[in-house]
């Protein structure tokens, strides 16, 4: 059980978390969060981690171990999410963050070069690039899935020379389209690194996030699908990758030998402790109902939502969306969300200013470009709770808000 955040915790986008984390608000405690049916209850909260006695025991043995560190529970998660994904490797790390910088570290990204991403998206997209030495170049997004629009990439490519690779962000869920990305990639010979921060079990045609690339990299932040308190973890089924990823986030030492001082490439500590890597373990094997549950409630805000003018999300056909985020269009955005609030239902705009308008990508060299999709979205976007822990109760609440808004008595 979590403790509410401040309102000065509210206002941290979550990196700290990485890739397309975000502050989603609220880190509240599930039974705080509305009532049983029928029961007079609170305000229905953006999120509301779960995190369940099995991961407290087990928490509990590692601490009674000794091993905090890193260790069998870390090794463990790592071989159960590669898994689960359908890759061969996994590396653990602190965050997602953390993760796309040693993934492009990993996939030998140099100084300058540049790597197709998109604007929408938390910073930590781009910021990884960054820190990795790259140079983001931004391609506007499709603005029915919010994700990077192939025939945008495809321009930036005829345009530009320096480009190595293209991160792909699968938002508030739903994958990106990855066969069109994947076509691009083998045709310029890039590498495709996939941010997978917000999505957890999403697939396409079958396949899960995690395999649709050379690597791709998950967040574990709270508010994710699934947590381990911190991390990220790297999927790929490419033991360079793996390797050199592995020996980044653990100072560049040598893969194999942790007794070794041998550090053969700089790195970074950015390991996973022993105690996240036990939650993750217990988390995993939650998240195929935790993901369930989000597509339960999305299914039903789409059918009480369906004749209101708003746009539901959206996903391709072939496509498993799995609602991190149940994200809507509204010219009325704030009017909506001020109605909401009145109604005691929790919203979250992400995100009002696309990443090339930050100011710290001002020098950015795709920064001054107008890309008009995603500045739409900045503008009209509004996220509605969408998390398990929801009773029928509290679904009811944000719907009765967001008829009444458009409809009152």
């Amino acid at each position: 059980m979590t403790e509410p955040e401040t309102d000065s915790e509210r206002d941290i986008d979550a990196e700290t978390d990485g890739g397309v984390a975000e502050s989603d608000t609220s880190e509240t405690d599930p039974a705080k969060n509305g009532a049983a049916d029928g029961e007079a209850g609170g305000s229905v909260s953006i999120a509301a981690p779960d995190i369940g006695s099995d991961a407290i025991d087990r928490v509990e043995s590692v601490l009674e171990s000794g091993m905090l560190a890193d260790g069998p529970e870390v090794r463990a998660f790592e071989d159960e999410f590669a898994a689960y994904c359908g890759a061969e490797r996994a590396v653990a790390t602190s965050n997602g963050t953390t993760a796309l910088h040693a993934a492009l570290e990993a996939l030998g990204l140099e100084d300058g070069e540049g790597v197709i991403t998109s604007p929408f998206s938390f910073v930590a997209s781009a910021n990884a690039i960054r820190l990795a030495g790259g140079t983001p170049v931004f391609a506007d997004i499709d603005p029915e899935t919010y994700t990077l629009d192939p025939s945008a990439v495809e321009r930036v490519l005829t345009e530009r020379d320096d480009v190595v690779g293209i991160m792909p962000v699968h938002l508030y869920g739903l994958a990106a389209d990855m066969k069109a990305i994947g076509d691009l990639a083998d045709e310029h010979d890039l590498f495709v690194l996939e941010d997978a921060c917000q999505a957890h079990g999403a697939e396409i045609d079958g396949d899960r996030a995690g395999t649709l690339g050379d690597a791709a990299c998950f967040s574990f932040y709270p508010t994710k699908n699934m947590t381990t308190g911190e991390g990220g973890i790297i999927t790929t089924d490419r033991n360079d990758v793996a390797d050199r990823a592995a020996g980044y986030v653990n100072h560049g030492r040598d893969v194999g030998d942790d007794a070794s001082y041998e550090h053969i490439e700089l790195g970074h500590n950015h390991r996973m402790t022993s105690m996240a890597g036990a939650v993750g373990r217990a988390q995993l094997e939650r998240l195929p109902e935790f993901n369930r549950q989000r597509r339960e409630n999305a299914a039903y805000y789409d059918e009480q939502l369906a004749e209101l003018p708003i746009e539901t999300p959206t996903a391709p056909e072939g496509y498993r969306h799995v609602y991190h985020q149940y994200t809507i269009r509204t010219e009325d955005r704030e009017s909506l969300a001020a109605t909401l609030d009145e109604h005691g239902v929790d919203t979250a705009v992400y995100y009002d200013t696309p990443i090339h308008r930050q100011p710290a990508y001002e020098t950015v060299s795709t920064a001054a470009e107008t890309l008009p999709n995603a500045e739409r979205a900045a503008e009209t976007v509004l996220s509605l709770p969408v998390h398990p822990s929801l009773s029928e109760r509290d679904r009811r609440t944000v719907v009765d808000a967001v008829q009444d808004h458009f409809h009152p008595q």
